[in-house]
């Protein structure tokens, strides 16, 4: 008797398999299960990100899982890469990402503007307003930006705990920190000119902050991971704008590392993610956001990735609420909306990187 069976036959009777295994999430509407398998159909989603896929790798992981008919492609870049390639390949009609997911929130949202499509998640009603951009960007993350120093080569008496704080030490030990404070090249880092500019919005006396930060003759990079490693070694001694999210994972097993949340302000940035127009593989992006955004999805965020989630109901301090009983006010969330794209009119933009070079000796 022949064991051989038509491939149709078998394509179908794994279709259904998968759809059988890959139920709604509770809660989500009676026809989402017609995005399950239209998504299990296409067979994978493109993701463009700027979320390390170290960090990201619990998450692709626990997506499979839950729709395992669905493979994640997986593509992390730096924020300037990502928007430099998407635009492109929108331009040239070639492939590309079907989900965007960017930690320059300006940019992320810039690229929303002209390609994401609309997508109402059934995860809307558990996020913060300020998070949602017209059903079309969403921020998918609450992460303080803090203060990195070398442990070993910095007293626990000197640590600052604001940016005057910080400005104080190093205007008063110039000699010490001499080329030894690091943070982002804004022309280079889109997320370091993005914090930058919210850095300026939250502070009245930023420009003459930075002056005096400067004193000492700031290591300018383009990369969070760079400074972290050089602030580790003792080539750098202090960092500010850093991502927490980073800082908090590489610190538990680092212990020249330490981190500061500044008292005075907290930025708090939200990962922009859209999904895009021309998305060749639509359901399962949407199936990917939604997922990014729910409590499963979140609680891998916050509890395997040390990413905090932007939700209040997540196990563990790492949420909305954790934090927010940590730093209170002094939290101040970056909102997904058009008050991002003021400074990326090429004339506002390039005379904001002027006034900061100014002021910080480059």
């Amino acid at each position: 008797m022949s064991n051989t069976f038509p491939l149709s036959l078998i394509a179908a009777t794994v279709f259904v398999s998968m759809s059988a295994v890959a139920a709604p999430p509770q809660g989500y509407p009676s026809d989402y299960q017609s995005v399950i398998d239209a998504a299990t159909k296409e067979g994978k989603v493109v993701v463009y990100s700027t979320t390390d896929i170290k960090a990201a790798g619990p998450l692709v992981k626990g997506f499979e899982a839950t729709y395992p008919g669905i493979k994640v492609e997986y593509n992390d870049m730096n924020s300037t890469e990502l928007y430099n390639r998407f635009i492109s390949e929108q331009a040239s009609g070639g492939t590309s990402g079907d989900v965007v997911w960017s930690s320059s929130m300006d940019t992320g949202l810039k690229l929303a503007t002209d390609y994401a499509q609309e997508y109402k998640s059934p995860e809307l009603a558990q996020l913060p307003k300020w998070a949602v951009w017209n059903n079309k960007a969403y921020g998918t993350t609450y992460e303080p930006v803090v203060f990195i120093y070398n442990k070993r080569m910095i007293p626990a008496g000197d640590v600052p705990d604001s940016h005057a704080a910080l400005a104080k030490l190093i205007a008063s030990q110039t000699d010490k920190f001499k080329s030894k404070v690091t943070t982002y090249d804004i022309e280079k880092s889109g997320l370091g000119f993005m914090l930058s500019v919210q850095d300026a919005k939250a502070d009245p006396n930023y420009f003459k902050t930075l002056a005096d930060v400067a004193k000492g003759a700031l290591a300018v990079q383009s990369s969070t991971g760079t400074m972290m490693e050089r602030v580790s070694s003792g080539e750098n001694l202090i960092g500010f704008n850093i991502l927490g999210s980073y800082a908090e994972a590489r610190a538990k097993t680092d212990p020249s590392l330490g981190i500061a949340y500044p008292k005075d302000y907290t930025l708090v940035l939200s990962r922009v993610s859209f999904i895009s127009q021309q998305a060749q593989h639509s359901h399962a992006a949407k199936l990917w956001l939604d997922y990014v955004l729910s409590e499963k999805g979140q609680s891998i965020l916050a509890n395997q990735a040390d990413i905090p989630s932007l939700r209040n109901d997540i196990e563990g301090k790492n949420d909305i609420d954790g934090l927010t009983k940590m730093l209170g006010n002094a939290l101040k969330p970056i909102p997904v909306d058009e008050s991002l794209l003021e400074y990326l009119q090429p004339k506002k933009r390039l005379d904001y990187i002027k006034q900061w070079r100014t002021a910080a000796g480059k």
